[in-house]
């Protein structure tokens, strides 16, 4: 049964869902969802991320996991757990810029790659690599960092908006055999003490969307920790800027297909990207509700320079075989940090049982440029994007 029958399924036999379990369906159900029919990412698929702009992303995420692994006493095993890790690309960048690292830091290194999909394929394999399959984190007590790029802006979210001066939620319902939008009492107070905990009065009219998952998603991340980190890189705001009415009057709810913005999410069942921006200032609360110390955050753009990014520019050429090349490397290293672009994402470091650090990426650090600065840039492989060949093709 395909997710659209089965939404359509759920809806004449209970009624209307909500669009929180809608998209849940959407995007992840087994037959036919979006996420489990192969892999939506690059060019052939529907949008592109950090990794695959360039393998600088993970390269320098490595720097970052390094400072981690000193701070903690050099653990062995220091353990990196990437949720929605996807056919594994950024663990292969992590790994291989760490290889040249100092001290033992790339023999502790191991990285797990966790995904509630099946298998699908690998972008080269790697002995510290391992991977399982799951929906949650079954893991605990390990040391290390949870390692979080582009996942929680996939989780499902509520629908709400203000009518006559009362909450109410979206809700997805049959109309002649066609899916509609329609609203109702909420399902649950958990949205409205949402805002409230995050001090924001919608307006009358407003849409916005609220992730209900974040508290289960910190418990799972501070769970798997006795001692480390959770770096989390995504697209959104502080909940003030999220819900401000005058910026994002409709919310943030966004479709893709095909690299084209959409939105329209009760369109293309399970064949397009549903997806919302992070409303950090909630993740921050659930971090420190499950015990996780709010270290820093900053844009991406800011953390990539600070780790060391204009010193793998400035060794690039050398690193490269042809003008063309060096070209398109540097297109897409200097896509990382893009203003209006994923130079805008967010990262945000907590922490467990490990203070509160002054971290390289969150503080201008002579030490990590120094690392960069004797090794060898990464360059794009076959299974990066060419960004710049796709914006002028030959």
């Amino acid at each position: 049964m395909s997710a659209e029958s089965e939404i359509k399924r759920r809806i004449a036999q209970r009624g209307p869902i909500t669009f929180a379990e809608f998209m849940e369906l959407a995007l992840y159900w087994p037959d036919g969802g979006y996420y489990s029919r192969g892999d939506p990412i690059g060019g052939e698929g529907d949008f592109f991320t950090s990794p695959l702009a360039h393998p600088a992303f993970g390269a320098l995420l490595a720097v970052q996991l390094f400072q981690m692994w000193e701070i903690m006493g050099r653990p062995s095993p220091f353990t990196v757990l990437e949720p929605g890790a996807g056919n594994g690309l950024l663990c292969r960048d992590v790994l291989a810029f760490a290889d040249g690292f100092p001290q033992d830091f790339a023999q502790s290194l191991r990285y797990v790659c966790v995904d509630r999909r099946g298998r699908l394929r690998e972008e080269g394999g790697h002995p510290r690599t391992h991977r399982i399959t799951a929906d949650r984190l079954p893991f605990r007590r390990i040391e290390g960092c949870v390692l979080s790029n582009e996942f929680l802006d996939a989780l499902p979210v509520h629908q709400v908006v203000v009518e006559e001066g009362r909450l109410r939620e979206v809700f997805v319902a049959l109309d002649d055999g066609g899916l509609v939008a329609v609203t109702g009492n909420p399902s649950t107070p958990a949205l409205a003490e949402r805002l409230d905990a995050v001090r924001v009065t919608l307006a009358e009219g407003q849409t916005a969307e609220i992730n209900l998952d974040l508290n289960a998603w910190a418990d799972d991340a501070a769970a798997c920790l006795s001692q480390g980190f959770v770096l989390t890189v995504d697209y959104g705001r502080p909940a003030a800027e999220l819900y401000s009415f005058e910026a994002r009057p409709r919310g943030t709810l966004t479709t893709f297909y095909r690299h084209l913005q959409t939105d329209s999410p009760l369109d293309r069942v399970g064949q397009q990207d549903i997806t919302a921006q992070v409303d950090f200032t909630s993740v921050v609360r659930s971090g420190k509700r499950a015990g996780l110390d709010f270290i820093g955050a900053a844009p991406q753009g800011m953390f990539l320079q600070r780790l060391g990014l204009p010193s793998m520019l400035e060794g690039l050429r050398e690193a490269t075989a042809s003008q063309t090349e060096y070209v398109a490397n540097r297109h897409g290293m200097l896509e990382l940090v893009k203003p209006g672009g994923l130079g805008d994402f967010q990262v945000l470091l907590q922490g467990k049982n490990v203070g509160r650090p002054e971290l390289w990426g969150l503080n201008d650090s002579r030490e990590a440029a120094e690392i960069v600065g004797r090794l060898s840039p990464p360059v794009l492989t076959s299974a990066h994007l060419n960004l710049r060949q796709g914006m002028w093709p030959t």
